[in-house]
């Protein structure tokens, strides 16, 4: 328990930091003095955590659990107390801007985060057997789920009533107990034999999902998608992607084994990851406040108070998944009833219109929850249950980074979905021409601000553009999720193993059975 709780410490720190920064983003530029460039405190964040969730797994196969895991929470406290001191160091003031500054620290911050995250789920998966690893894993997701919704919180009240610093330096002690349970209670076995580490496989890897990631952040808001600029990173994705894949093809230790991907079992759970959960659960938590706000004229608070159906269905499932699959030794059952209802959830949300009550938009947030909550846990436990002890880092780590992605570019595409439509349907409106190309300038960004500024006939024009609009986001996010319960259909019936995988370097069992 005592290791358990220690691990799972890390990771509620990366899963937290990506949400608690959001209610200090104006306080901290005002600060700074830092312009419009907050956009990079969570991109760069953002890229570093999925870039690393790749490498760590292998890494962890390589040189063992512990010192990675370590390595991971170093790295995550230094990013964090930099962070904090930005714009208060007096040797980097002179050369580089508090802005500069933070954002660069964020990005170690995340260069350590992407371990925390992997690395969580892949010790649990040495700590117990195969049957065992479900209720553990969903506790881990309810944890990642309150992270997630608590975040946002306490990141507001620590800089109302403290300073945004705080937001950091309240990672300091947990990172420490962490990092002292690691050191002193994590005995996992430490592969003895030689390996050779696949540099140019990592770095291939690390161009082709930062150029990626970019793409989904500037196309279509700071670059045109047909843009010089788009056009190139897309040639620089699609050349790194064909590389990679032949590096990996051809060494004798890739840093990801592609021929993994031959296993029907790892492709499919590695697709559901990206394309259920990733988009299913971030697309939601960032186009439902808006269309609460602009149709349904929620207030921004209430809009947040409204997504709890969603995160609670989505923590009350992840914990009753976890627990029924440690009781009947199958996995499978609840990954196709999660896609299932990820995909009749979304369709439920494309229903919702001018005229939807608040009671029905939180049924049906409640449905669309409990679909990504039935699913997630199995993902990690599925792909764990079907490889070797060797390869359980690196597959573990395959379908957190597909699902870290499916997040960047799921977003980007129902982004995308959003402005298309609203560009089509604003300009067959009897809206005079200057606003409606004011508002398809704005694009997704349309606030309730920009529709109080209008004379009551035309807010209602675009309110209904905007419902019917939302309509196609949410119905486009119901199509993936649909492919994902088809995906999750072929996925072998598998039974649980029961054989903790490893032994503790003294010879015993790492752990037993905490009932």
């Amino acid at each position: 328990m005592i290791i358990f709780l220690g691990v799972i410490a890390g990771m509620l720190m990366a899963a937290m930091d990506q949400s608690i920064i959001a209610p200090a983003l104006p306080t901290i530029v005002g600060d700074l003095s830092g312009g419009g460039s907050y956009s990079w405190l969570v991109t760069g964040y953002l890229i570093t955590v999925t870039v690393t969730i790749a490498l760590y797994g292998r890494l962890s196969d390589i040189y063992g659990r512990g010192p990675v895991y370590s390595f991971a929470i170093v790295t995550f406290l230094i990013g964090s107390v930099l962070s904090g001191f930005a714009g208060q160091i007096p040797i980097l003031d002179q050369y580089l801007s508090g802005m500069a500054q933070i954002t660069i620290f964020r990005a170690i911050q995340g260069i350590g985060g992407g371990g925390l995250l992997s690395m969580a789920t892949i010790i649990v998966g040495d700590l117990f057997s195969p049957r065992e690893r479900g209720k553990y894993i969903s506790y881990v997701m309810v944890l990642f789920g309150l992270a997630t919704m608590g975040g946002p919180v306490l990141g507001g009240y620590l800089t109302e009533h403290f300073t945004w610093r705080w937001i950091f330096f309240i990672n300091i002690p947990i990172g420490l107990v962490a990092l002292g349970v690691v050191q002193t209670r994590l005995d996992l076995p430490v592969p003895n034999e030689d390996h050779t580490i696949d540099y140019l496989g990592a770095l291939l890897l690390i161009v082709a999902t930062v150029s990626l990631l970019l793409i989904t952040t500037w196309g279509g808001s700071r670059f045109a998608w047909d843009s010089d600029q788009i056009l190139s990173l897309a040639a620089v994705f699609l050349a790194s992607t064909i590389l990679f894949v032949y590096q990996e093809l051809r060494i004798d230790e890739p840093i990801f084994p592609v021929s993994l991907l031959g296993n029907r079992t790892i492709a499919g759970i590695d697709f559901i990851g990206f394309a259920v959960v990733g988009i299913g659960l971030l697309g939601g938590l960032t186009y439902l406040p808006i269309f609460l706000q602009t149709v349904l004229d929620v207030s921004g608070t209430n809009a947040g108070l409204l997504l709890l159906p969603l995160i609670g269905g989505f923590i009350v499932l992840s914990a009753v998944t976890g627990q029924l699959m440690s009781k009947l030794g199958y996995y499978k059952p609840f990954t196709v009833l999660g896609a299932a209802l990820a995909a009749g959830g979304y369709y439920l949300l494309s229903t919702m219109g001018v005229n939807t009550s608040l009671l029905w938009a939180s049924v049906f947030m409640f449905v669309t929850g409990s679909g990504l909550g039935l699913t997630m846990p199995t993902l990690e436990v599925g792909i764990q249950n079907a490889v070797e002890r060797k390869d359980l880092g690196v597959v573990t780590s395959s379908v957190m980074f597909s699902r870290t992605l499916g997040e960047g570019v799921g977003v980007a595409i129902l982004g995308a979905v959003l402005g298309n439509q609203l560009s089509t349907r604003l300009t067959g409106t009897t809206l005079d021409q200057s606003t409606a190309q004011h508002l398809i300038e704005g694009g997704e960004e349309i606030t309730p601000s920009m529709l109080n500024s209008l004379s009551p006939e035309a807010a209602q024009i675009v309110t209904t553009v905007l419902s019917n609009s939302f309509s196609a986001v949410f119905l486009a996010a119901a199509a993936i999720m649909a492919v994902g319960f088809v995906v999750a259909l072929t996925l072998p019936n598998a039974e649980l193993g029961e054989d903790v995988p490893v032994e503790s370097e003294t010879g015993g069992e790492v752990t037993q059975s905490l009932d």
